[in-house]
């Protein structure tokens, strides 16, 4: 069974690449509150996601292989 770990992770980082190629084009107060209120929490809650996941894939793979 596959984790979707890496692809939350891959597209976080796409997001960030984004938002950093947008940041040289938008660079006002609205562009800086919406990265601090919205992207900055964003990713710290898919690196948890992320977390989470991996951890819940180690455990299914070590029932999968108890119950063989």
């Amino acid at each position: 069974m596959g984790s979707g770990a890496p692809r939350l992770n891959h597209a976080v980082r796409t997001l960030r690449e984004r938002w950093d190629d947008t940041k040289g084009h938008w660079s006002d107060q609205v562009a800086r509150d919406f990265e601090k209120n919205h992207l900055i929490p964003l990713e710290a809650q898919a690196k948890n996601a992320i977390v989470g996941m991996e951890k819940l894939a180690d455990i299914f793979n070590k029932l999968r292989r108890d119950c063989s």
